[in-house]
């Protein structure tokens, strides 16, 4: 199991003593659960159990020797919180190691982790080459802004193995997806993807927000980058926004720099309520999959239903490429997308709001990754302001919803989604 961290305990010239000890040694061979309760912990002199929450924007010295040292990188340690903070760095120590990764960097946010892995990794004249599934910000991100600066983006359906190869360009330096996808869930085949980008010398970043580390590990599969939206699952409850990026030390190096310049940190709070959450990350992630697989069930066999797009199923098409990814048994993760019917007094978008609209328990919102059962109308919230055209080109029709399932008993979210289908 990797770290971001060493754990010689004789280096003690160059580096500082919270950036040295960890309360658990990954150098052992310790399970998921253990590494997501337990490690990237530095305990203070105080001996506190719980993890420490630092609210302090900057950090004393012994010396003016000393601050100097650490200025100039002759000793590693804290300067500023918008560059370090040990309540960030436990976050991205037990992050990278439930990843696999060398290290991790935290972000504001999810957008703010996409953000920096452009900046890092690309330039002026290089070609991005996406899916055509991400999420609508993502999209607006890459087509308002990188190209903006130069950057050119193109984009092929996420599970086209063609499609990905025919598209490279001799200036693509980045591949980037999402697998499962929002809003489809829909899976690309990260093995080949590697395959492709090593062969070309490119930089392979998968978002993970969707799986999470409890399912899938796309650095275990050839990944370069995994990138989260801290704010859903590995938080879990809705409580604070975050991001993150892992990868090897000298990738993350460079994503480090954009945070020290840019001012894309995350807050000290906001990373210790992502650590309490990493604590129960797998657990979880295994409720929301057993109540997904039971809805979508429910879903596929509703009269009022045309279509679910959910991978658990056995007909999908990506349902054994996930089965391989997914280290999880029966982890299809817990976002799906179901298309309503339209009717003779209903069309599209009006049949699904209806079936929005009839839930009395459901959250309408468009978060997700919460404790809370949450429903959205991509459409009209996450994917607005694409064009018609990019919004067909990503899956997304008018009588498309998307629902990401929660840990209420399984029973009552059934009950409420069918209040509404069922009346259409």
């Amino acid at each position: 199991m990797s770290q971001s961290q060493p754990q010689n305990k004789d280096n003690i010239n160059g580096l500082d003593a919270n950036w040295r000890d960890d309360a658990l040694n990954l150098e052992l061979d310790y399970g998921m659960q253990t590494i997501a309760v337990r490690a990237g912990q530095h305990r203070t002199d105080e001996g506190e159990h719980s993890e420490a929450i630092f609210t302090t924007s900057s950090y004393v010295y012994s010396s003016a020797a000393d601050a100097a040292g650490h200025f100039d990188g002759t000793k590693t340690g804290n300067v500023y919180s918008r560059h370090t903070n040990p309540s960030v760095r436990t976050f991205e120590r037990r992050l990278a190691a439930l990843e696999n990764g060398e290290r991790a960097v935290a972000t504001a946010s999810g957008m703010g982790a996409i953000l920096t892995m452009c900046l890092a990794y690309l330039k002026a004249g290089d070609h991005l080459l996406a899916a055509n599934q991400l999420f609508g910000s993502s999209i607006g991100l890459f087509n308002n802004y990188m190209a903006k600066f130069g950057v050119e983006v193109s984009y092929v359906d996420c599970f086209d193995n063609d499609a990905w190869a025919n598209a490279i360009q001799p200036n693509t330096k980045v591949i980037y997806c999402e697998s499962p996808s929002n809003p489809l869930a829909q899976i690309c085949d990260i093995g080949f993807l590697s395959k492709l980008c090593k062969a070309n010398d490119i930089l392979l970043v998968v978002d993970n927000c969707f799986a999470t580390p409890a399912l899938q590990r796309p650095l275990d599969l050839g990944a370069d980058v995994v990138i989260h939206s801290a704010t859903k699952y590995l938080d879990g409850q809705g409580r604070v926004l975050g991001g993150a990026l892992v990868g090897s030390d000298k990738l993350m190096q460079e994503a480090f720099t954009v945070i020290r310049s840019g001012g894309i940190s995350m807050s000290p709070f906001n990373a210790w309520v992502f650590t309490k959450g990493l604590e129960t990350l797998k657990l979880r992630m295994q409720a929301h999959c057993n109540n997904a697989n039971q809805v979508a069930e429910f879903l596929v066999n509703h009269p009022n239903v045309s279509t679910v797009h959910f991978s658990g199923l056995s007909d999908h098409p990506s349902h054994e490429l996930t089965k391989r990814q997914h280290h999880m048994k029966d982890g299809f993760g817990a976002i799906m997308g179901f298309e309503v019917q339209p009717s003779e007094t209903r069309d599209s978008k009006s049949a699904a709001w209806h079936v929005i609209d009839s839930t009395q328990m459901v959250s309408i919102t468009n978060n997700l990754g919460d404790a809370k059962t949450t429903i959205t109308h991509p459409a009209t919230t996450t994917h607005f302001r694409l064009s018609a055209q990019e919004r067909a080109e990503a899956g997304v029709k008018d009588g498309l919803i998307r629902l990401s399932v929660g840990l209420e008993d399984v029973e009552d979210i059934i009950k409420d989604l069918a209040r509404g289908l069922d009346s259409l």
